[in-house]
């Protein structure tokens, strides 16, 4: 798959996406990695606290992207490996998980800043990694390669010391792939998340909810 292959996501969708998977994502800690240059602090000063969500924005608007075009690739194939398509479900990669994940770690703010570095420098590691073991940049591997891979740096506690720090990003970028995954309507409704759906009648809460919140 070429780079051109990757059509981007709608970035006024991007944006909005990132507000709401904001409040799940899981924070790690911050000195997983030491930042490499590309990993520099953006210049720009973000959007502040309110959004214009009913513009159309392209490619660029409010802060650059970060991701180059190989470092796209790289990640978009570790979100199809992560979350897989399954029957009618697709995968995350199909759902452009990875354009999520350009636009949280390009966002100018703290908590964005650390997993920049974390997913820029694990995105390096896992490339060098598939380029010493199969000769190829991991987007090029064959599913089994990739995983192959992927198993050994997927349970920090049991990586071997040469892996150790590509177990720390694997451990960030599927925090980060699972929170975008399932913001998107398609993963909400793959866990049978029935929230914000409105209802014909609101019945209240169960009762023996309420007994056992003392509220009956």
């Amino acid at each position: 798959m070429s780079t051109s292959d990757l059509p981007r996501l709608d970035r006024r969708a991007a944006i909005k996406w990132m507000l709401a998977a904001s409040a799940t994502v899981a924070l790690t800690d911050r000195s997983l990695f030491a930042a490499p240059a590309t990993a520099a602090t953006p210049a720009t000063k973000g959007y502040g606290t309110d959004p214009f969500l009913n513009q159309e924005y392209q490619p660029g608007a409010f802060w650059s992207l970060t991701m180059t075009d190989a470092q796209r690739r790289t990640a978009a194939a570790l979100c199809g490996l992560i979350i897989p398509a399954e029957g009618s479900v697709p995968s995350a990669a199909d759902l452009k998980v990875h354009d999520f994940i350009d636009e949280w770690i390009s966002s100018p703010y703290p908590d964005q800043k650390g997993d920049r570095e974390i997913v820029l420098t694990g995105l390096a590691w896992i490339d060098g990694e598939a380029r010493r073991r199969f000769g190829l940049d991991f987007a090029e591997l064959k599913p089994a390669q990739m995983a192959a891979i992927a198993d050994d740096i997927c349970h920090a506690p049991e990586a071997k010391p040469e892996h150790a720090d590509g177990a720390k990003f694997f451990a960030k970028f599927r925090d980060l792939t699972t929170s975008g995954f399932f913001s998107t309507p398609e993963g909400m409704k793959d866990i049978g998340y029935v929230g914000n759906t409105p209802l014909a009648e609101f019945k209240g809460p169960p009762r023996e909810v309420l007994e056992k919140l003392g509220l009956v």
